[in-house]
């Protein structure tokens, strides 16, 4: 079962900033307290300059290769994601110029990074490494995206990763910004990846990167209204029946990303944590907090009424690590 974190080190480009080293004192944290997996969201601007796809800057993939062997080092396991990728991201997406789901040209992209990947890593075992292909697709409808489309795509580029590696793990996130299952991918015998930021009114409260986070009132938990129902630990399990279903059709369930940004009440942050932590021990689910410090970390996030102690040299929040804690299986 893994466990562990988010790192952004080569999460987002910047013409003026390379990607960051592997942060060794926070690998050491996570080592000392039993947790074992990293995964690492990267910006494919990284390695590509002004759209020449197929002209890739191999030199900025030694970073992976150090991110990969401190990982290694450490018995640390490595999910290596795309969180921006040619045509799509979550976050701008209007800084793209094609489009992955209706352009070939970024389609035929995103399948040679993949490729280049594959070629790169092939002997490094899965239980050290796996390909986290996309991060967060969209809704049905938005960006030209269909259910349909997804499917061709996703199953094309796990197929030439196979060609090349045929027993790199792979993990496909969920739709709908990673919230809901596909069942149509059942067979192709990888990872599903879930999120666990529902109702999005307590985990992005004053969010200001996420529309609606700036106009809701103050959330409450269990009660918070949102989307047609009133969330507690309930309505989070009918949330993840879906995901539920897909695991009964033979398909291993990980939860890549959670978190609750530090606008939240403390209290009402914990309370909800709690039951999502308590459904996943239930459902023996691995998860990936999003992420290790910062708004939504468990280090120095700087949620009002938070407490904290010192562990291992960092100000951690001490509740909240305890209900990490206790919720692995």
């Amino acid at each position: 079962m893994f466990y562990g974190f988010n790192f952004l080190w080569m999460y987002t480009w910047s013409p003026d900033r390379p990607p960051l080293p592997a942060d060794e004192k926070a690998l050491d944290f996570l080592v000392h307290n039993g947790f074992n997996f990293v995964r690492i969201p990267t910006d494919y601007r990284q390695w590509t300059h002004d759209f020449d796809y197929f002209n890739l800057d191999e030199p900025v993939f030694e970073h992976l290769d150090g991110y990969l062997e401190a990982l290694r080092s450490r018995g640390l396991h490595m999910s290596l994601n795309v969180h921006r990728a040619p045509g799509y991201c979550i976050n701008r997406n209007d800084l793209e110029r094609h489009n992955l789901w209706k352009d070939e040209i970024a389609q035929d992209a995103f399948v040679h990074l993949w490729e280049t990947f594959a070629r790169r890593y092939k002997g490094v075992p899965s239980s050290q490494l796996s390909f986290d292909l996309l991060n967060e697709p969209p809704n049905e409808g938005e960006y030209g995206f269909t259910r349909d489309i997804h499917q061709r795509v996703m199953r094309r580029t796990v197929g030439a990763i196979r060609a090349i590696d045929p027993d790199r793990e792979i993990v496909l996130d969920g739709i709908g910004g990673g919230h809901y299952a596909m069942p149509e991918l059942a067979d192709l015998g990888v990872v599903h990846s879930g999120r666990g930021y529902q109702p999005m009114p307590v985990s992005h409260y004053h969010a200001s990167w996420w529309g609606p986070g700036m106009s809701l009132p103050e959330p409450i938990y269990p009660g918070t209204p949102w989307e047609g129902k009133i969330w507690d630990k309930e309505t989070l399990r009918e949330l993840f029946e879906t995901w539920r279903d897909v695991e009964r059709m033979g398909v291993r369930i990980h939860m890549g990303e959670f978190g609750c940004y530090n606008q939240t009440p403390n209290d009402v942050a914990l309370r909800w944590f709690a039951d999502l932590f308590s459904l996943w021990h239930e459902y023996s689910w691995g998860f990936s907090f999003w992420n290790f410090d910062g708004p939504f970390g468990i280090v120095d996030h700087g949620r009002p009424g938070a407490r904290y102690e010192q562990i291992d040299g960092y100000n951690v929040d001490i509740d909240l690590f305890k209900l990490v804690m206790e919720a692995r299986v």
